[in-house]
């Protein structure tokens, strides 16, 4: 596999609602030669396959001729002429890639391609969710916290059926993604389909989101919590700082929560893992078709690679969020308390078309924990299963963080771990 041109790995299928553009969640990294076992950079471009390349231009000739017969049929028969050329090629380039019944790989048309590294600079515009578009509906995959998705109590699983009071039952998913486009200020409704529930309207404002990647505090019994809520530009030195300011206080546990969180850059998934993983342990194998494997490994110098430590995670933890926790886990260097994640471990490499005309993206290769567990389809089931229910987001309740805790007091103290947890009672 070229490395070079690994540059832009799409770690997941979600989309962050952004004014002017859904981007984010389709999130990229660069791959450095440090990252990887015996990798070297390289500058040449991928070679075609074998078959393509055993093929003669008279045979390529003869296999795409049923496709121009077609497109001069269109030119000359369809009722309403002139069409248009550039909808017509863009609609054979997607028809072709739906033929591999893998909705991670597509067609991305030039403002998708635009986008696509631009949400993860901290700043958006929109109601900030992460959403999948590859379902029937477009579907929530998790609110970004502190967001008008959140504060109207959007939650993962959570499909987009209505929009304005319009059925988009039947539309694809992509398209409704862009109808929930526009700018800070302006108010969508959407109609929302939860799980056996009837259908309901929430209405939402959109917002110039500003999103603290890191994020941390002390909880009582001295245990140090850390939130990472994306995997983006300013994380590894906002990771940082909290972990400086938590660990000088001389913390007997750490909390990491991953929970909601959809993913990022590779390289940062990498970094992160450092702060816990000693150096030179692998982090995460990336698996060809062809068999080959890439072997990404710790950096090592992390703050916190010592300290008991619980990570939480739920079905809005995706992708590169999936990387750190598996290899917290297979390490038996964590605990993960919560639910089962959201399950997305294949890697897309999205490659530019000529004259700008957009791009696509292949699926490449699948992740593997460093136990060579397969995340992709299956997701992480936690150490300690705990849901949270309808009573507990209406008292505003947290029975996972309640689970953390005493899973980590459990491991501090060297007593039993539970595999579930009770849910609280609110105080009346």
């Amino acid at each position: 596999m070229n490395k070079a041109l690994k540059t832009f790995l799409i770690l997941f299928v979600a989309f962050v609602l952004l004014a002017g553009s859904f981007s984010g969640g389709l999130l990229v990294a660069t791959a450095y030669p440090l990252l990887k076992t015996g990798q070297q950079p390289s500058s040449q471009l991928p070679t075609p396959s074998a078959d393509t390349q055993s093929a003669s231009p008279e045979e390529l000739q003869t296999l795409f001729q049923p496709f121009w017969e077609t497109w001069t049929l269109v030119h000359d028969q369809y009722v309403d002429q002139p069409v248009d050329d550039v909808a017509l090629m863009r609609g054979a380039i997607d028809g072709m890639l739906a033929t591999l019944d893998d909705p991670h790989t597509s067609y991305m048309d030039p403002d998708e391609f635009t986008q696509l590294g631009t949400a993860l600079s901290g700043e958006y515009e929109g109601i900030g969710a992460y959403v999948d578009t590859t379902t029937g509906f477009l579907t929530v995959i998790s609110p970004i916290p502190g967001s008008p998705a959140e504060a109207a109590g959007l939650r993962s699983g959570d499909q987009v059926i209505g929009i304005d009071g319009n059925d988009v039952t039947g539309v694809d998913a992509e398209l409704v993604r862009k109808q929930v486009l526009g700018p800070a200020g302006s108010v969508v409704t959407l109609t929302i389909l939860r799980g056996d529930e009837p259908p309901f309207d929430v209405k939402i404002t959109r917002a110039k989101i500003v999103i603290k990647s890191a994020d941390g505090k002390m909880l009582e019994g001295d245990i140090a919590y850390v939130q990472v809520t994306t995997f983006g530009d300013k994380t590894t030195p906002e990771l940082k700082a909290v972990l400086e300011t938590l660990m000088a206080q001389n913390p007997k546990g750490l909390i990491l929560d991953l929970r909601n969180n959809g993913g990022g850059y590779l390289q940062t998934a990498i970094e992160v893992s450092s702060q816990f993983l000693p150096e030179g342990e692998i982090v995460m194998y990336e698996q060809y078709g062809n068999g080959e494997r890439d072997i990404y490994r710790s950096f090592g110098g992390g703050l916190a690679t010592e300290i008991p430590m619980v990570v939480l995670i739920n079905e809005g933890t995706a992708s590169a969020s999936e990387i750190v926790a598996g290899a917290l886990q297979d390490y038996a260097r964590a605990k993960l308390v919560g639910v089962i994640s959201y399950g997305k471990g294949s890697v897309q490499l999205p490659t530019p078309l000529s004259n700008g005309q957009g791009a696509v993206r292949i699926t490449i290769a699948k992740w593997l924990t460093p136990n060579e567990r397969a995340i992709h389809g299956i997701g992480l089931t936690p150490d300690v299963y705990v849901t949270i229910t309808e009573d507990d987001f209406v008292n505003k309740l947290d029975p996972q963080l309640d689970a953390a805790i005493q899973t980590l007091l459990a491991m501090i103290n060297g007593t039993a771990i539970p595999t579930s947890m009770p849910t609280p009672v609110p105080t009346p």
